[in-house]
C-alpha cells in the first residue's frame, strides 16, 4: 500500500508541473444533489474549442487510493472557447426508482451530454459526498479491471482533482461508514466538523481560480477554491411567500441556474484573438430551422452533436449573408462550428426541440 501511495504521489507531481494558467480544462461546478441529480460542469479557459474525447473522469469511492476503468468513463462532446460543458448522469427513465431514479427535468435541461447509464459498466458518475473525482487526459484501455495510471492509460495527464484521493471524510457524527460522509468547513475538513459541503450541495469554482488542482492536496478545504450553494431552493410566489404542494410540504426546485456558464478571470485574457466576425444564430431554441447571419466572413459551418460527432457540413460562399440549416430530424443539444476566411473558429450551442 505504501508503494502504491508513493507512486500515486509521483504521478501527481508530474501532473502538477505540466500545466500553465488558463491553458487547460478544469471543473467549474460540482453537483451532488438528492437522489441521482449528479452533474459536472467543465470549463474551457482557452480561446479555442476543445474536444472532450481525449479526456476521462474517474471516481475514487470511499477513500480508495486507486481507480479502475470500471470506475471511469471516456468523455465526449465539445467545450466551446471560454465556455462550459455540463455532463449529467444518464438516468432519464421517468418510471425509474431507487438507483434508477430519474434526474430531475430541470437538471436534464441543463445537460450538454449524459454519461454512465449502467452502474455495472461504469460507475464514474455515481459519486456521493465522500468520493474524490479525477478529470484527466488520456485514452482508457478496454479492460474494465485495468488501473487508471500512466502505465495503462495512453496519454495520461492529470487535469483536475476534486476532493482528496485516499481520504474517506466523516459525517456529522464523526464516522465514515456508508456514503454519508463529506468534506466540511472546519479543519481538517474530513472529520465531520462544521458544515458538510460536498454532500447534498453544489459547489461553484471561484472566479479567481485559473487552473485545475493537479496534485493530490494534503487537505481538501472545500471553501478554498469553491463557493457553496444548496441543491434545492424553496419555490416562492409573487409576494415572496413559500408555495406548498398538496402534501402540505414546501415545493422545492432544483438549484441549477448557475450551470451552463462560468465566471472566470480567464475570460478577460486573450479576447483580442477572438474571430472578427460576430455572426448571429437564431432562433435558439429552435423547432428545426436554424439561421446563421454570416457577416460575409464565414466560409464553413459544421454541425456537431453533443457526443462530438459531425452530422452536417456546409461550405459558404461570400455572397451568402444568411444561411438556413435544417435540423428538423434532430432533437437535443448541438454545436455550430463556424470557420472564417482566416481560419478562425467559434462555437455556438443550439437546442433543437
Amino acid at each position: 500500500m505504501k508503494q502504491t501511495l508513493l507512486l500515486f504521489s509521483f504521478l501527481f507531481f508530474l501532473g502538477a508541473n505540466a500545466q500553465n494558467t488558463c491553458s487547460e480544462l478544469f471543473i467549474s461546478e460540482y453537483v451532488e444533489g438528492w437522489s441521482n441529480n449528479k452533474a459536472l460542469e467543465i470549463y474551457n479557459p482557452t480561446n479555442n474549442p476543445i474536444d472532450l474525447s481525449g479526456y476521462f473522469v474517474s471516481r475514487y469511492s470511499n477513500g480508495a487510493t486507486t481507480a479502475t476503468v470500471a470506475n471511469s468513463v471516456q468523455l465526449s462532446g465539445i467545450v466551446p472557447a471560454k465556455g462550459v460543458f455540463v455532463g449529467v448522469i444518464q438516468k432519464l427513465d421517468p418510471n425509474g426508482t431507487g438507483q434508477e431514479a430519474p434526474v430531475w427535468d430541470s437538471l436534464q435541461a441543463r445537460a450538454d451530454g449524459f454519461f454512465c447509464p449502467d452502474y455495472n459498466v461504469s460507475n464514474a458518475w455515481y459519486w456521493n459526498g465522500n468520493d474524490a473525482i479525477l478529470l484527466a487526459k488520456g485514452t482508457l484501455p478496454a479492460s474494465a479491471t485495468a488501473v487508471v495510471n500512466a502505465t495503462n492509460v495512453t496519454g495520461f495527464a492529470i487535469v483536475d482533482v476534486f476532493g482528496k484521493i485516499g481520504e474517506n471524510p466523516a459525517n456529522e457524527t464523526g464516522t465514515s461508514s456508508g456514503n454519508d460522509g463529506a468534506w466540511s468547513t472546519q479543519f481538517p475538513y474530513s472529520t465531520g466538523l462544521g458544515v458538510l459541503l460536498t454532500k447534498d450541495h453544489s459547489l461553484l469554482r471561484k472566479a479567481t481560480v485559473l487552473k485545475g488542482q493537479t496534485s493530490n492536496p494534503s487537505f481538501f478545504d472545500p471553501l478554498l477554491e469553491w463557493d457553496s450553494i444548496p441543491p434545492v431552493i424553496v419555490r416562492l410566489d409573487a409576494n415572496g411567500d413559500t408555495l406548498f404542494g398538496t402534501s402540505g410540504n414546501p415545493i422545492l426546485d432544483g438549484n441549477w441556474s448557475s450551470l451552463g456558464s462560468h465566471e472566470c478571470d480567464c475570460n478577460s485574457i486573450g479576447l483580442n484573438t477572438a474571430p472578427k466576425a460576430s455572426p448571429s444564430v437564431y432562433p435558439n431554441p429552435s423547432n428545426g430551422l436554424v439561421f446563421v447571419k454570416t457577416q460575409n466572413d464565414i466560409r464553413k459551418i459544421q454541425v456537431i452533436s453533443a457526443l462530438g460527432q459531425q452530422i452536417k457540413e456546409l461550405n459558404i460562399s461570400s455572397a451568402q449573408q444568411i444561411v438556413e440549416i435544417d435540423l428538423g430530424n434532430y432533437n437535443g443539444v448541438y454545436f455550430l462550428r463556424l470557420t472564417t476566411t482566416s481560419g478562425e473558429q467559434s462555437l455556438h450551442k443550439v437546442i433543437i426541440r
